[in-house]
C-alpha cells in the first residue's frame, strides 16, 4: 500500500485536472447560473417582503394615528353634545320652574279671589240673617210694647222729643 501512495503520476494527475475542469466548466454552464438565479431571486424575494413590511409598518403607523385623530375629534363631538344636552336640560328645567311658579301664583291668586268671594257671599248671608233676626226680635218686641196703650203712648212721645231736639 505504501507503494501505491508513494507513487505519483503525472498522467493520471493530468486527466483528474481534466475532469476536474470539465466538472467545474458544465456546473459553471449548468449549474451556477440556476443556483446563484434562485439566490439572487431570493434575495430580491426577501428584500421585497421587508420592503412591503416597512411599507405595512408605515401604513399601519398612520392608520394609528389618523384613528386617534379620529377618535379625538368623536370625543371633542361628544363632549360638545353633552354639553348642549346638559344646557338643554338645565333650560327646559328653568322654563318649567318658571312655569310652574307662574301657575302656582296663578292659582293662588285664584284661591285667594274664590276665598274673598266667599268669604263676601258668607257676610252677606250672615248679615242678610242678622238683619233678618234684627226684624224679626224687633217686630216681637214692638208687638209686645204696643199692646199696651200706655206704652204706645209713651213711646210716640219719646220719639217727638227726639224729633224736636234735633
Amino acid at each position: 500500500m505504501e507503494a501505491l501512495i508513494n507513487q505519483f503520476s503525472y498522467g493520471l494527475f493530468f486527466w483528474q485536472l481534466i475532469i476536474l475542469l470539465v466538472v467545474i466548466f458544465l456546473l459553471g454552464k449548468f449549474a451556477w447560473k440556476p443556483i446563484v438565479n434562485a439566490l439572487d431571486e431570493r434575495e430580491q424575494g426577501i428584500a421585497n417582503a421587508l420592503e412591503a413590511a416597512e411599507k405595512a409598518k408605515l401604513e399601519m403607523a398612520r392608520l394609528t394615528n389618523e384613528n386617534e385623530q379620529l377618535l379625538k375629534e368623536a370625543r371633542a363631538e361628544r363632549d360638545v353634545i353633552l354639553k348642549e344636552a346638559k344646557e338643554l336640560k338645565e333650560k327646559i328645567v328653568t322654563e318649567a320652574k318658571t312655569q310652574a311658579q307662574t301657575e302656582g301664583a296663578k292659582m293662588i291668586a285664584q284661591a285667594k279671589e274664590e276665598i274673598e268671594e266667599q268669604k263676601n257671599k258668607a257676610l252677606a248671608e250672615v248679615k242678610s240673617q242678622v238683619s233678618s233676626l234684627s226684624l224679626d226680635i224687633a217686630r216681637k218686641v214692638l208687638t209686645k210694647e204696643f199692646e199696651d196703650q200706655g206704652k204706645q203712648e209713651a213711646l210716640v212721645a219719646d220719639l217727638l222729643n227726639d224729633v224736636k231736639l234735633n
